[in-house]
């Protein structure tokens, strides 16, 4: 069939534009004539030059089978949803939902490679998706840079068109089952195997592996060069990278799949372990004077310090008068004086100046115990822990004593998630100094991580014991006397927190949650208030403060709360979705509907929200639109009762009798002690027999957000 424009597809679908097509069939933009406000879509008509009776069944079946895999697939939220799929006059086609956005090719410049955080940022979002496609044992068997779409809405990559499709259409095009090993894919992101027609999970960590490459160098595949005799990528020279993300990339493209990362979650784990493990940056060292075995004069030795001394001018950025410089030029050489600068510069929070001044120090004298100290924390303050840990161990190497060495190898362990390790650390601190109340608040620490609570407030008492107006201790106790649910007491810590730092926000937020365990809801929001009070962007205080509003019933305190959550936090799909709940309570339907709009594009698969927009639209009587809402949440949650009584409540109003019964058996089905549904199964089917309109059902009511 030639489809143009205008046409009609399914008995609902009218194209209204021409996206593309190639040698697998056709991709059209239409409106879905059957749902109100001009719903956009995707239709892809399957090209198909088999006729005989047995090849068409073939083509059903397959076409059938992996229609079935896109649907399951659709439910991720960066997946395209499969609407339907249908046959007419002997060909297929597929409906789905239309994203708006641009391609990630777009993104890439020629000749401009990105940073490597943004590439490895961008090969961890591409690999979360995957991850749930290899879960369900799928392989794409297409990703490209053309086949990843930046949603316009909010900014996420959207994979798109699986080669399931396109196997389907193999098939459908010959008429033979055979064609299962035409190879499917995009040179230069499809691995030998693929090309091969043997596609492994890994050819799809090969493919987001050439993409990252893509990145890192700024060329194309085909502008890379292959070793002849391995057929591995040659790249590395292209690209200003370390060496540790190097060899990831590496892992990933390896010409033989059992050298690769065998799926998606392999490969993301090794970009995670990459971020906690960041290597330490190596300064250069100044270029040495020339050697000379002639003897100096004073002019020449006068020049030589001159020159040594510009040299360090120049790490450190100083510029003052010539007099100051030469003073100087000549301290500097020193690296003691240096050591002075890098701790100033570190107190001023000027961590990467005073990183390469302490490097410099340590050129100079490479067994400075205290300037390696000084090192790891300028780079603990950088959020480079391991690099930090390195120089933290160099330390203790020099010194085995060093109490603020030990210290800071454990408040570095403890936010590299090596617990274990940590506490090691803080009890040899403790040997070194036993009344040490950073020490023991470290611990402390350690041990609440590992959940072992009961040590960690003992650890908590010993800090106060020796330090009583220790701030951090009394709140880290509090946590930790939180998570043991002994609240009462919980709260008596944060209040000494507070009482020895009152704008101490964090402190605050943790009393309000211990009040609400409590149900102290009054006090709860004065301490939420305190918390936002002292940090005006303290999103999950505003939060809590909501939901504890919506527990009182201030529904239009709990909006305004809501709205400055989504404010600080637009993809907080929880948030538009509570907001939405008030709203709802207020009767503002509208606005409650365009808040669930917001939280369902965040978040797609929330059939509560589903549920609950559908109930605004019926109370706006919106009938039809509230039914379309209330299949969208059975879709993600087939036994949700409530959404089937309600979808059958709409349907009676529409008088559309047989199919409002078959809803409320739905909901029977999965309650079968739902009075209000048996009731209304049995009216409905009284509307039916005579047709006379005598019941009007009760509206659904709405159950309100967990807290």
């Amino acid at each position: 069939m030639n489809v143009v424009i205008g046409h009609e597809l399914g008995g609902r679908y009218q194209i209204i534009s021409y996206l593309g097509g190639g040698g697998f069939g056709k991709t059209f933009v239409a409106e879905d004539k059957h749902l109100p406000g001009n719903h956009r879509c995707v239709v892809k008509q399957l090209k198909s030059q088999a006729t005989d009776p047995s090849s068409l069944q073939t083509a059903r079946r397959l076409f059938a089978t992996e229609a079935q895999v896109l649907y399951r697939l659709g439910i991720h939220e960066q997946i395209p949803q499969l609407f339907a799929y249908f046959e007419e006059s002997e060909e297929f086609y597929l409906v789905q939902e239309l994203i708006e956005g641009h391609n990630l090719s777009q993104e890439f410049i020629l000749g401009e490679p990105w940073a490597e955080e943004r590439v490895i940022s961008l090969l961890q979002d591409i690999l979360e998706i995957l991850e749930f496609v290899h879960q369900q044992n799928v392989i794409h068997r297409d990703v490209n840079p053309h086949n990843l779409i930046r949603r316009k809405a909010d900014g996420k990559l959207v994979l798109i068109d699986f080669g399931a499709v396109k196997q389907i259409t193999t098939t459908m095009i010959t008429g033979s089952p055979a064609s299962f090993t035409i190879a499917i894919g995009t040179p230069g992101y499809q691995p030998s195997e693929q090309a091969n027609g043997k596609p492994k999970l890994s050819s799809d960590v090969y493919a987001v592996g050439m993409i990252g490459i893509q990145a890192i160098t700024g060329l194309l595949p085909n502008q890379l060069l292959t070793d002849s005799e391995t057929g591995e990528i040659s790249w590395r020279e292209q690209a200003s990278v370390s060496v540790e993300f190097a060899n990831i990339l590496d892992k990933m493209v390896r010409y033989d799949f059992r050298d690769r990362y065998h799926s998606a979650t392999e490969a993301l784990q090794a970009l995670k372990d990459l971020k906690q493990s960041t290597s330490a940056t190596l300064v250069v060292a100044p270029p040495q004077l020339p050697l000379t075995s002639a003897p100096l004069t004073k002019v020449t030795k006068y020049r030589a310090i001159l020159y040594k001394s510009l040299i360090v001018v120049s790490l450190i950025g100083m510029a003052a008068t010539a007099a100051v410089s030469l003073v100087h030029m000549i301290n500097a050489s020193n690296a003691t004086e240096l050591y002075k600068q890098g701790k100033t510069l570190s107190d001023l929070k000027r961590y990467d100046e005073a990183l390469t001044i302490y490097q410099k120090a340590l050129q100079l004298k490479p067994d400075y115990a205290e300037a390696w100290i000084g090192k790891g924390k300028t780079l603990y303050q950088l959020k480079r822990y391991q690099a930090a840990l390195e120089a933290n161990d160099k330390a203790i190497q020099i010194n085995p004593e060093l109490l603020a060495a030990w210290l800071d190898r454990g408040n570095t362990l403890n936010n590299l998630q090596r617990y274990e390790e940590a506490l090691t650390s803080f009890n040899k601190a403790l040997q070194i100094q036993l009344n040490h109340a950073e020490a023991w608040k470290g611990r402390g620490n350690s041990l609440t991580y590992l959940q072992r609570y009961q040590e960690a407030i003992a650890s908590y008492d010993k800090a106060i014991e020796f330090q009583p107006d220790f701030q951090e201790a009394w709140y880290s106790r509090g946590r930790a006397l939180h998570n043991l649910q002994r609240y009462e007491e919980a709260i008596a810590s944060y209040n000494k927190a507070v009482e020895l730092k009152s704008d101490d926000s964090s402190a605050w937020y943790n009393q309000g949650n211990s009040l609400i365990n409590l149900k102290r809801y009054q006090e709860a929001i004065a301490a939420y208030d305190k918390a936002v009070q002292f940090q005006p962007d303290y999103y999950q205080a505003w939060y809590s403060r909501g939901n504890v509003l919506l527990n009182l019933q201030r529904y239009e305190d709990a909006v305004e709360s809501f709205k400055k959550v989504t404010k600080l936090q637009p993809g907080d799909s929880q948030a538009w979705y509570n907001r939405g709940w008030a709203l709802h309570q207020l009767r503002r339907y509208e606005q409650a509907i365009a808040s669930y709009d917001q939280a369902l594009q965040l978040k797609r698969n929330n059939y509560q929200a589903w549920y609950n927009r559908g109930n605004s639209l019926y109370n706006l009587q919106r009938y039809q639109e509230a039914i379309a809402s209330y299949n969208r949440a059975t879709r993600y949650k087939p036994d949700h009762y409530e959404s089937w009584y309600s979808r059958g409540n709409a349907l009676f109003n529409l008088k559309r009798y047989q199919d409002a019964i078959a809803a409320y058996e739905k909901a029977v089905r999965y309650k079968p002690d739902y009075r209000e549904a048996v009731d209304a199964r049995n009216r409905a089917q009284s509307q039916l027999d005579d047709q006379k309109l005598s019941f009007s059902p009760k509206k659904a009511e709405l159950k309100p957000p967990q807290n």
